[in-house]
C-alpha cells in the first residue's frame, strides 16, 4: 500500500480544488493511504472528502517560518513511513518538512528554489496547465505524463447526522419547506472582490418576494455587510455570519437550492455541494479558479481594468463590481433554475 502525504493549501477555496489530486491518486491506486498536513481549520473539509485517511494539523501561519516547530512536525511525521509527499503550495517553506521528514520522493513545482527540497519537480507551463485546478491534478501522474484525464471535480459529502444537528441548533426547520438562497457577500482576500451590499439585498428582495427564504453565510468579518442587508430586507433574512463553524457552515449550505457569491472560500464549497449558483467575478480571473460545478454561471463585466488582482480598487471606482447589475445576477439566477429542473 503507498503513503502519500500531501501538504495542502492554506485557504479554503485552494483546499477544496486540493480534492482533484486526493481523487487522481485514488483512481490510479484504490489502495493508495492519502493523508493530509494542512492547518487545523481545514479539518472539516478534509472530513468531508471520502479519499482522505487522516489530516495532521499544520500549526504554523501562513508566511511564519519558525524552523524549530517544522523539524518537530517532520520528525512525528518521519514516523509515519510515507512513501512520497506532493507539496501543493509553491513556497520554499512548505517543502521544507517533508524533506526534514526524510520522505523519499518529493513532488510539487520548482518555484522559489525548491531544489533539493523536491527530488520529482515539475517545470510548471502556465499556457498548457492554465487552470489552478489542472496544476494540481497534473502532480498526481508521473512527470511528464501526457494526455491527462480531465481533472475530477471536488465533491464533499455531507453527514446527515451532523446537517440535522446544525438545523436543530439554529432553529431553521421552519425555512425547510420554502427553497432556499444562500448569499456569500464575503471575501477574505479584500474588498475588491466583494460585490455591493446593496445589489445582494436586490436579489434578496426579489426571491423573497417569490416565496424563498434567504441565507447569509460568512465569517464574523462579513458581519457588517450581512447588517446591511438585513436593514434593506426589513431583516427578513437568516444571518449566520460569524456564528457557525465552518463545519455548520457547510452542512448547512448543503440545505440551499440555489447559491450566489463572490469568488470565495464559500463559492468553492457550494460548487463542491453540487449546488447550482451564480458567482460575481470583478477583480479575479475566473479563467484561473472558476467554480467547479455542473450548475456554476459567473457574471462579470470584463472591463479594461479588470481582472487586477487587487485587494482594493487600484483605480478608486470598483466599477467591475458596481455597476454589474443585480437584475442580471436575477436572470442568470432564474436560468440556473430553470436548466436544473429540466
Amino acid at each position: 500500500m503507498s503513503k502519500i502525504l500531501i501538504v495542502g493549501p492554506s485557504w479554503v477555496g485552494d483546499m477544496v480544488m486540493a480534492q482533484t489530486v486526493f481523487k487522481a491518486l485514488k483512481l490510479q491506486n484504490a489502495n493508495a493511504c492519502i493523508e493530509v498536513l494542512a492547518p487545523d481549520w481545514s479539518r472539516p473539509i478534509l472530513e468531508r472528502m471520502p479519499e482522505v485517511s487522516a489530516a495532521h494539523a499544520m500549526p504554523i501561519g501562513h508566511g511564519q517560518f519558525n524552523i524549530s516547530a517544522r523539524y518537530e512536525i517532520a520528525k512525528r511525521l518521519r514516523k509515519e513511513a510515507f512513501d512520497e509527499a506532493i507539496v501543493l503550495p509553491n513556497s520554499w517553506k512548505s517543502a521544507l518538512i517533508p524533506w526534514l521528514a526524510k520522505i523519499p520522493k518529493r513532488t510539487g513545482f520548482l518555484r522559489e528554489l525548491r531544489f533539493g527540497l523536491l527530488n520529482d519537480f515539475r517545470i510548471l507551463n502556465k499556457k498548457r496547465l492554465p487552470l489552478m485546478i489542472e496544476r494540481y491534478h497534473a502532480l498526481a501522474y508521473p512527470k511528464n505524463s501526457n494526455d491527462l484525464p480531465r481533472p475530477p471535480f471536488p465533491r464533499l459529502e455531507i453527514d446527515l447526522e451532523s446537517r440535522q444537528a446544525a438545523v436543530q441548533k439554529f432553529s431553521v426547520e421552519n425555512t425547510l419547506t420554502q427553497p432556499i438562497l444562500a448569499l456569500c457577500p464575503g471575501a477574505e482576500f479584500g474588498a475588491s472582490k466583494r460585490w455591493p451590499e446593496e445589489h445582494y439585498a436586490a436579489v434578496a428582495l426579489a426571491k423573497q418576494k417569490e416565496g424563498w427564504s434567504v441565507w447569509i453565510f460568512g465569517s464574523k468579518n462579513d458581519q457588517p455587510v450581512a447588517a446591511r442587508i438585513q436593514a434593506a430586507t426589513k431583516q427578513q433574512c437568516v444571518d449566520f455570519t460569524g456564528r457557525t463553524s465552518l463545519a455548520e457552515a457547510i452542512d448547512l449550505l448543503s440545505l440551499a437550492t440555489s447559491v450566489v457569491t463572490n469568488d470565495s472560500g464559500l463559492m468553492h464549497i457550494a460548487a463542491a455541494l453540487q449546488k447550482p449558483l451564480v458567482a460575481v467575478y470583478g477583480s479575479t480571473d475566473p479563467g484561473f479558479t472558476p467554480p467547479l460545478g455542473e450548475h456554476s454561471k459567473i457574471v462579470r463585466l470584463s472591463l479594461a481594468c479588470s481582472p487586477c488582482f487587487k485587494r482594493e480598487c487600484p483605480l478608486g471606482h470598483h466599477a467591475c463590481m458596481k455597476t454589474l447589475q443585480p437584475e442580471t445576477v436575477i436572470q442568470t439566477l432564474d436560468l440556473i433554475g430553470t436548466s436544473c429542473a429540466s
